[in-house]
């Protein structure tokens, strides 16, 4: 592996005549949303920030990398690179068995630290602590031909700004836990892994046991949804008769507040948010075709459905169509705020037509509240929320209009842009980058992230290194760190 060096700044025209730059702060200080942020977060609670907007949008390139020996890949068999994460000073991303961090104050991304893991990963979490904090599971290395090969059975806690390990737990009872199966997440002071045939908490200061669920019974934890508040997913039975329960649970003690009995006949259940409570389900199918809003008992405030597949949330399957790393809370395409939730449509390409939309249900009633239009050929897909805007990505495929991630209004349908910039789009393999199916896309402290999931090497090319992750900065902030 080596740094990503030699590449041209990116530096994006803003059009201002084709609507482009809609309207713009005045000032580094400046939050996305127009107002004061919020308190400042305790140390273990899960990280919430608003993002300030830059200067200016205009975008360039600042940091990236290039991963070497990718020879072997295949699309079948590709190098999986689990877990994306970012301070205001480290970007770390996971490769097999190990973590690096790049630093993120000077235009090339230089490596800041390596964390070796003992084994591959098999579960992460996109949950950070508020002073920088989070965790993976790994596979230790185990005999060939033992009982216990591949079995994911320990919890890895870290800094993500000084790549320390900070502790290292053995989860209990784990013969069961694997790639496919387990399931990692975070709230506040605690971390919670489950594995279907069994759970456990540990304390996030020391990583001592808080609480653990391995007896065979009839139902069994099959994950968990974490940030704000704790709930557990839970599997009843066995096909094809499974039925689900969500519960939520005190994250000290493993107990459950409350219960909500999922109907029969949904054969697929995740979590995208914990508080407010948010299932999102299938009947009959891997896909989602109705989200379930909760409200603080647990009990069932609405239904929305997804229109007979007119909406794709990105749900569960992420890497080579499979279950790997921990499926449960990902919604690539879905984001649940404090009173909405934003689903994106599926993409289509019927010429003179947007894209797809973003729509905004009501949490509450499940109603229907505005519509935010792509453009023709230019899709768009929801990434967090900021405060109480609504952070955005917009995918281009032309040579007209850049890439951008936007801030958007969902009271009044106001968009101000953040970043504008052009992603590479030499090969099939750098277009990854805009696609959420493919690709973890991040934004923290200014910049966003591009990090793809997977990676192989190139058909024609097999010994060229391939572009793992790529950051953009707005070039006023890379002006003043040079």
């Amino acid at each position: 592996m080596r740094l990503f060096g030699a590449v041209a700044a990116v530096l994006v025209v803003v059009l201002c005549a084709g609507g482009w730059l809609l309207m713009y702060g005045t000032g580094d200080n400046t939050p996305a949303n127009g107002k004061p942020t919020a308190a400042p977060q305790a140390p273990d609670e899960i990280r919430e920030t608003v993002e300030k907007l830059p200067s200016t949008p205009e975008g360039e390139l600042a940091a990236g990398w290039m991963v070497e020996h990718l020879e072997k890949t295949t699309d079948v068999n590709p190098r999986y690179t689990p877990g994306t994460w970012a301070t205001g000073k480290i970007f770390a991303k996971g490769i097999a068995d190990e973590i690096v961090g790049f630093k993120v104050d000077r235009y090339g991304g230089d490596k800041a630290w390596t964390l070796k893991l003992g084994g591959h990963i098999c579960a992460t979490t996109k949950h950070v602590t508020a002073d920088g904090r989070t965790a993976v599971v790994v596979q230790p290395p185990k005999p060939k031909g033992s009982p216990t090969e591949g079995v994911c059975d320990e919890v890895v806690f870290f800094d993500i700004d000084t790549g320390k390990k900070l502790w290292q737990s053995k989860m209990p009872e784990a013969a069961s836990a694997f790639v496919t199966n387990t399931n990692l997440t975070m709230t506040r002071g605690t971390v919670a892994v489950a594995w279907d045939q069994g759970s456990v908490a540990y304390d996030m200061k020391d990583g001592k046991q808080l609480w653990k669920s391995t007896s065979v019974s009839q139902c069994e934890d099959h994950g968990f949804a974490g940030g704000r508040a704790l709930l557990a997913l839970v599997r009843c039975g066995s096909m094809p008769d499974v039925t689900y329960e969500v519960q939520k649970l005190d994250p000290r003690t493993g107990k459950a507040k409350w219960t909500y009995k999922v109907g029969k006949g949904i054969t697929t259940v995740y979590l995208p948010s914990s508080d407010p409570p948010v299932l999102a389900v299938g009947a009959g199918d891997t896909t989602v075709t109705d989200l379930i809003t909760l409200d603080a008992d647990g009990k069932h405030s609405a239904t929305i459905s997804l229109h007979g597949e007119s909406y794709d949330p990105m749900c569960g399957v992420r890497y080579s169509s499979t279950s790997r790393f921990g499926v449960v809370e990902n919604c690539d395409a879905m984001v649940v705020g404090r009173t909405e939730i934003f689903v994106a449509s599926k993409v289509g390409s019927e010429s003179g037509q947007e894209a797809n939309w973003i729509m905004g249900f009501d949490v509450a009633t499940g109603k229907t509240l505005r519509k935010f239009d792509g453009r023709e050929g230019q899709a768009i897909y929801p990434l967090r929320t900021s405060g109480d805007q609504l952070l955005v990505f917009r995918a281009t495929r032309d040579d007209i209009g850049p890439s951008a991630v936007i801030s958007l209004d969902p009271r009044t349908g106001e968009e101000t842009p953040f970043l504008l910039f052009r992603l590479p789009d030499d090969d099939t393999s750098d277009r990854q980058f805009g696609d959420p199916d493919k690709s973890d896309i991040i934004v923290e402290q200014g910049r966003v992230y591009f990090a793809k999931r997977e990676l192989v090497a190139d058909y024609k090319y097999p010994e060229d290194p391939v572009r793992a992750f790529l950051g953009i900065a707005s070039s006023a902030t890379m002006r003043s760190a040079k």
